[in-house]
């Protein structure tokens, strides 16, 4: 019987760890993504049209596809903005408008994401963390409320909590998806705006806490600037455990990261998240996990895929 690994998150780190693990025998995957973005191409449309958010999916049904096909490049293609102007298509993705395209001729945002899921021959599933538009928001430590996921990470702020300001039903699929998992991955990629975006939606925080899956996060490499500036390994662990994501392990790159590549982050106030303690009361997991290119440090899909594999054979 296949195993069933389902990983929660949004942005380019959840689309690399679908990369990887798209390539392992036996496993059913289900990418549970969050819709709550409101900035760039996906902002707009979710405005005009009044859709959930649709980047994070794209991101992940491109990582998922079987192979890549002259679609799937196509689907990540940006229109320039020539003149200036931010208008008509200027700035989106042709995947985001196929997107909105299909929800407005289908009438359903699910429908539209399976239909397109088909024509790039995805292999697993794909669902929304919740289909209705919504709006996160961050309480941070002096109190000050910042409303849009998109605005959390400018301010000179520390983050104490993301939360809505309406109740937000998950999508009954990814309840299930999470009850019948045999491993849950949450990451790679910002805490407060990609991964707990997720969480804190209380059906999926309940389906997580009833749960029989071992629960891993898997951690970024470099703290990100508005964010999470300063956070160690335990701190990453702490602002999910504090907003109620069960967690049995972390997995976290060995990998030495350049001083090349250590000096360009410290530009753009970024630096590395290292591991702070040596007793915890779950288990790391160290794994060479990274990729460099022109000073960027990038999570290697093939190396998370060997990563999965191990967790996966125990």
């Amino acid at each position: 019987m296949n195993k069933k690994v389902v990983v929660i998150g949004g942005g380019h780190g959840q689309a690399a760890i679908c990369r990887g693990i798209k390539r392992i025998e036996n496993i059913d995957i289900c990418a549970i993504v969050t819709v709550a973005d409101d900035g760039g191409s996906t902002g707009r449309l979710r405005r005009q049209f009044h859709i959930p958010a649709m980047g994070d999916i794209r991101n992940v049904m491109i990582s998922l596809a079987e192979s890549e096909t002259i679609m799937s490049t196509l689907m990540d293609y940006r229109f320039e903005d020539k003149s200036g102007s931010g208008q008509d298509v200027a700035g989106h993705n042709l995947g985001n408008l196929v997107l909105t395209a299909m929800t407005q001729a289908s009438g359903s945002f699910l429908e539209a994401i399976q239909t397109i899921g088909k024509v790039l021959n995805v292999k697993g599933k794909i669902i929304p963390a919740t289909t209705q538009v919504i709006t996160l928001f961050a309480r941070m430590k002096d109190g000050v409320v910042v409303k849009g996921e998109a605005n959390i990470p400018t301010k000179n702020n520390q983050i104490d909590e993301v939360f809505y300001d309406v109740d937000v039903k998950a999508t009954p699929s990814a309840i299930n998806a999470i009850l019948e998992a045999d491993l849950v991955l949450y990451g790679i990629g910002s805490v407060y705006t990609s991964i707990l975006p997720n969480i804190i939606i209380p059906e999926i925080k309940q389906a997580l806490s009833q749960t029989k899956a071992k629960c891993i996060y898997v951690c970024n490499a470099m703290t990100q600037p508005g964010e999470t500036d300063g956070y160690c390994v335990e701190d990453h662990v702490e602002a999910l455990l504090k907003h109620g994501c069960k967690l049995d392990g972390v997995l976290i790159a060995k990998d030495k990261v350049p001083l090349e590549s250590i000096q360009k982050y410290k530009k753009e106030g970024s630096t590395v998240v290292e591991l702070k303690d040596k007793e915890h009361a779950y288990t790391v997991y160290q794994e060479e996990l990274l990729m460099f290119d022109d000073g960027l440090v990038r999570h290697d899909s093939m190396k998370i895929e060997k990563a999965v594999r191990k967790l996966l054979s125990e």
